[in-house]
């Protein structure tokens, strides 16, 4: 996945809230390799860093991102992974 444009992150707790679920599981598919996470009945993409045992998710956010195509979806990712960093609210 590359050239994602992020259209709004928030803390894992707080899309948990939002989505009135109280965990997300992640699964390995093991055909592609790649994660993903489940949140209720629907879905989301998990970095490809994850498996990476150098970075674990230990400050975990959900992004809404699109890609190229035009395709929305969430990513759970590492709150410093998109280069950007939450100052804070008001």
């Amino acid at each position: 996945m590359k050239n994602l444009e992020f259209l709004s992150t928030v803390s894992a707790e707080e899309f948990k809230a939002e989505k009135g679920v109280s965990k997300l599981d992640i699964f390995l598919n093991e055909t592609s390799g790649k994660c993903f996470f489940k949140f209720g009945a629907k879905t989301g993409a998990v970095t490809s860093k994850y498996l990476d045992e150098d970075e674990p998710l230990d400050k975990p956010v959900v992004s809404e991102v699109m890609d190229e195509e035009g395709n929305k979806f969430y990513l759970l990712h590492n709150e410093h992974a998109s280069n950007v960093t939450k100052m804070g609210s008001i």
